[in-house]
């Protein structure tokens, strides 16, 4: 076998290290990464990277962003929860379904509250509020100084605010992504891993051009999540299982299906009680402690929930009550497995071909630190299930599956993981270096091109493409296009905008199949 050159880890564990955590292997990990590459040069590369991106940031609500940004506003300007503004201040698409010819919203859209029907989650307003109420205050000290700025909560400073923090979300989901990955691999393959992820996912999409839907939000809290969960896992307090409750309340309130990254706990709970009915010298493994930290951590997550349980009473009459599809009415015993994965309507590989590879990686993870990486395996497979039993899998106009968006701290991890694997092939980093860096700038270059094709409607962004169509416009409209079409997002981005609307609203109401 090859010897791991400096900076890669052992790949073997032994069975002491699985039961209490692979702390041996992480600290000579994070030693030799910082003896190979100044540890704050990587976490410097990807803010350069984020500052010169930065002009490609779209302060717009639209689809769904009507739906999440409308708690934020109408609870900071109007103090209420009436959502009509935000229904009449919406995208054309948006409005065209749901107002009558007076531009009142329609009947139908009212619940039995007689609120109007928002069945998104009031979690991205949470993490917004920072933002709105700074911007809010500028607005106001603007006013008062003579300037006429609308203090509606859509005009631009509030607009630039919420899309700055899911910005900002969405880059620390990265960050942690990064410094977990570098736990257990060097740190040149987490930065590269995490720099592909970045842009060869649908993520991207969900930080810059959709900054009002709930993505970056729930991949930040994600991370925050695992990487807390991580960090305390050998040894976890009273007080830190209480974070670590409210931390998963947070998570839930921005995305719902992240509940089933509470399926980390299962592996750890099962571990701990066991020990705990073989050891009887430690107090903390007692079974009666055990059960009192685990009740503890369900009911902080439970009340930090409130936020949820009460918007939904406000809406629609009860605190269970989601505006979704029952979950009763999915497709448990029949799920859409393969065409979640390789469907052209918005297939998770089919679409995004990088996240197959991260996948890999969380296997090879599992074999190479199976007391984390089983529980990693156990969230990923039962967000997929989950995920394909859903009646609405493709997303609608999502680009590629953004449900998995919210993986994205797992993805980074993987694929970082293959990246080491592989480099290991190679004689030397600089070698691995160079041929990586290579075939992953193809998944981005292609992934960007695809993002393009989709966002400029050369491809439907509903229901299923051509393959031949896209390689065909991958070579040879987006190389023509692309420049022109650039330019006026960054320099002509409300024109621009209207087009792309225009374009939306014609592929919507005259669809045409592949």
């Amino acid at each position: 076998m090859r010897p791991p050159y400096p900076g890669q880890p052992l790949a073997l564990l032994s069975p002491l290290t699985v039961v209490h955590g692979c702390s041996v292997v992480e600290q000579q990990t994070e030693t030799s990464n910082r003896a190979a590459v100044p540890a704050k040069f990587p976490a410097g590369v990807l803010l350069l990277l984020l500052l010169v991106t930065l002009p490609l940031l779209n302060p717009w609500v639209r689809g769904d962003g009507v739906g999440y940004y409308a708690f934020a506003r109408a609870l900071l300007i109007q103090h209420n929860l009436d959502f009509a503004p935000d229904y009449q201040h919406a995208n054309e698409g948006f409005r065209e379904a749901r107002l009558d010819a007076s531009g009142d919203p329609k009947p139908v859209f009212r619940t039995v509250t007689g609120h109007l029907d928002n069945h998104f989650t009031v979690g991205p307003a949470i993490l917004w509020a920072p933002f709105l109420l700074c911007a809010h205050a500028a607005v106001l000290i603007a006013r008062a100084a003579g300037m006429h700025v609308p203090a509606d909560g859509f005009s631009l400073p509030y607009l630039f605010a919420m899309a700055i923090g899911t910005l900002l979300y969405g880059f620390l989901a990265l960050l942690i992504s990064y410094r977990v990955a570098c736990r257990f691999v060097a740190e040149r393959w987490a930065l590269f891993a995490t720099i592909a992820i970045w842009w060869a996912s649908s993520l991207p999409v969900y930080m810059y051009f959709n900054p009002s839907w709930s993505h970056a939000h729930s991949a930040f809290c994600v991370a925050l999540f695992f990487w807390y969960w991580l960090r305390t896992r050998d040894h976890r307090t009273t007080a830190q299982w209480a974070a670590l409750g409210l931390i998963a309340g947070l998570m839930m309130n921005v995305y719902y299906p992240n509940a089933l990254v509470l399926a980390a706990l299962i592996p750890e709970a099962l571990t701990q009680y066991r020990l705990a009915l073989t050891r009887n010298s430690a107090s903390d493994l007692k079974p009666a402690a055990l059960l009192g930290r685990y009740l503890l951590f369900g009911a902080i997550t439970f009340a930090s929930l409130l936020p949820t349980f009460l918007t939904r009473y406000c809406v629609y009459g009860g605190f269970f009550q989601t505006g979704y599809v029952p979950i009763s009415q999915w497709a448990w015993s029949s799920p859409w497995f393969l065409e979640l994965l390789f469907s052209s309507n918005h297939g998770l590989f089919s679409w995004t071909p990088l996240l197959l590879l991260s996948v890999v990686g969380i296997f090879l993870f599992w074999r190479k630190v199976p007391g984390i990486g089983i529980s990693v395996l156990c969230v990923l497979l039962a967000f997929y299930y989950f995920m394909a039993s859903y009646p609405d899998w493709p997303g609608i106009s999502s680009y590629g599956n953004r449900f998995f968006v919210s993986l994205t701290i797992f993805f980074v991890l993987g694929l970082s993981v293959v990246l080491e694997r592989i480099a290991a092939f190679f004689p030397s980093r600089t070698a691995a270096s160079a041929w990586l860096a290579g075939a992953l700038g193809v998944f981005i270059l292609w992934n960007l091109g695809l993002i393009f094709q989709w966002g400029a409607h050369l491809i439907p962004a509903r229901g299923e493409v051509s393959w031949k169509q896209v390689t065909y416009n991958q070579f040879h409209a987006v190389p023509r296009q692309i420049a022109s079409q650039l330019e006026s997002y960054l320099f002509r981005r409300k024109e621009s905008l209207r087009q792309i609307e225009q374009r939306d609203l014609e592929q919507l109401n005259h669809p045409t199949s592949p």
